[in-house]
């Protein structure tokens, strides 16, 4: 089959479109996917650049957000059948422990996610458990079912389940042009929150306000805590941080005493300072994410299929131009998310 394969960790220029790479043969509780369409995450990066502590066995096939056509299914999957159209839920667990039993399944010990160790959708063929193919939303195009699985199930654990958000939240929300920034303002507003959002240019802080954000900042020209103070003198009820190191201080700052911060992401940086008295005194809640329970994706599919969430697609790139599209997301010229077409 064709695929863009990871050859060594580093640049673009390791990611190799080859058209022999093996086709995957599905398991007795596996489906065979033909891929339509995969969305890039920052994921993808961070694999690629051999960032993260885990890393997979090269040559790998990066690629989470899936979505495209069922091709084959094994003898004991009984959800899906040839010809569906659908999506995958990204987060890959063993199924059978008591977390994944008691419904969290991305607490497994075994979690992975598609694309990080386990082989990805930058191909034509993928194969999944059975229990993580969704029927895809039929109003939205296979580019546009991609672009939602991993961002907005994120975001959901982050500010409803963790963050409890409400009608009266108070809730900033930094990079909302990015993917996770498009899916957070569009949840925060699903549930009546009051939505802060911080960007980087004029026109993608015109586009936060048009999906819903009630206040828009300059996130390079404006000093956010003082902004956010100037709002809401007694601060920020919620708090969403996908940037790491440059805004983690800035958001507690914004944070008002009983504040959450719900984090995930460290594309600036890993590491952060925090007098831990401020925490305490003020009973700040820090609380890391990571994806979220697969079930609840369910719930999401939903509210697109209903046109209660909007997928936000900037650019499509062919399967070839996956380095191109390396390229352009991490130039943070996007706004909302970035798909590779596959044939």
């Amino acid at each position: 089959m064709k695929a863009v394969i990871l050859q060594d960790f580093g640049g673009v220029e390791n990611l190799k479109l080859v058209e022999d790479f093996p086709k995957p043969e599905p398991r007795e509780d596996e489906v065979l996917i033909r891929v339509k369409a995969v969305a890039l995450n920052h994921l993808d990066i961070w694999v690629r650049m051999g960032a993260l502590a885990v890393k997979p066995e090269l040559p790998h096939i990066l690629g989470s957000d899936v979505s495209g056509v069922v091709e084959k299914v094994g003898s004991l999957v009984k959800n899906v059948k040839e010809d569906d159209e659908v999506i995958v839920a990204p987060g890959l667990s063993c199924g059978v422990c008591y977390d994944c039993q008691d419904g969290r399944d991305n607490h497994c010990r075994h979690f992975d996610i598609l694309g990080l160790k386990s082989k990805g959708g930058y191909a034509q063929f993928v194969v999944v458990p059975a229990r993580n193919v969704i029927k895809k939303p039929k109003n939205l195009t296979f580019e546009e079912a991609s672009s939602y699985p991993l961002t907005f199930l994120t975001v959901w654990n982050a500010l409803v389940e963790k963050g409890g958000i409400g009608p009266s939240s108070k809730v900033l929300i930094w990079g909302g042009s990015s993917g996770v920034g498009v899916a957070g303002i569009q949840i925060a507003k699903l549930f009546g929150a009051f939505v802060i959002a911080t960007a980087g240019s004029e026109e993608k802080l015109k586009r936060c306000k048009e999906l819903g954000a009630d206040v828009v900042i300059n996130h390079y020209e404006e000093d956010v805590v003082k902004k956010a103070r100037e709002l809401f003198k007694e601060g920020i009820d919620l708090v969403m941080d996908h940037v790491g190191s440059a805004t983690f201080g800035k958001s507690i700052a914004c944070l008002k005493k009983g504040g959450k911060l719900v984090f995930f992401g460290t594309t600036t940086g890993s590491e952060a300072q925090i007098d831990i008295r401020y925490l305490f005194v003020r009973e700040i809640s820090l609380m890391g994410i990571y994806m979220g329970r697969r079930s609840t994706l369910f719930k999401i599919t939903e509210l697109f299929e209903r046109g209660l969430l909007k997928p936000v697609v900037d650019r499509v790139f062919k399967l070839e131009e996956a380095p191109q599209a390396h390229t352009y997301l991490e130039s943070s010229r996007h706004f909302g998310k970035v798909v590779l077409q596959v044939d």
